[in-house]
């Protein structure tokens, strides 16, 4: 099982730093999505793998698991949808204002690099 969920992980971060890479702002978008995926797991699997164990220790249970693990997770998963909302719209911003959402520099003119105005 941690095997599955290392390789799980791995791949979710090679392909959210593959779109991350990409030069238009829906696959950054998505990449980055993918990346706060993948560190959600990351966070989840610290708490190791249990199966019907209770996370809080109540009367009659020898054993549980570690809550803070999963109260790290529901925290990343709030903050990465803020990050999501706001980079979606400033990327929609940019959209509307360029009617593109390529991510590259414009040329230089050649009149601003000879020192003129």
């Amino acid at each position: 099982m941690e095997l599955l969920m290392a390789s799980a992980i791995g791949v979710m971060t090679a392909a959210g730093l593959y779109l991350v890479l990409r030069l238009r702002t829906f696959p950054v978008i998505l990449g980055l999505a993918l990346l706060t995926y993948a560190v959600n797991y990351f966070l989840f699997s610290t708490g190791r793998l249990a199966v019907n164990m209770p996370p809080v220790l109540r009367n009659g249970v020898e054993t549980h698991t570690d809550p803070l693990p999963q109260a790290l997770v529901l925290t990343a998963i709030v903050i990465s949808f803020g990050m999501t909302a706001v980079v979606v719209m400033m990327a929609l911003g940019t959209y509307l204002t360029a009617r593109d959402d390529d991510v590259t520099l414009p040329p230089e003119d050649s009149t601003e690099r000879e020192g003129g105005a």
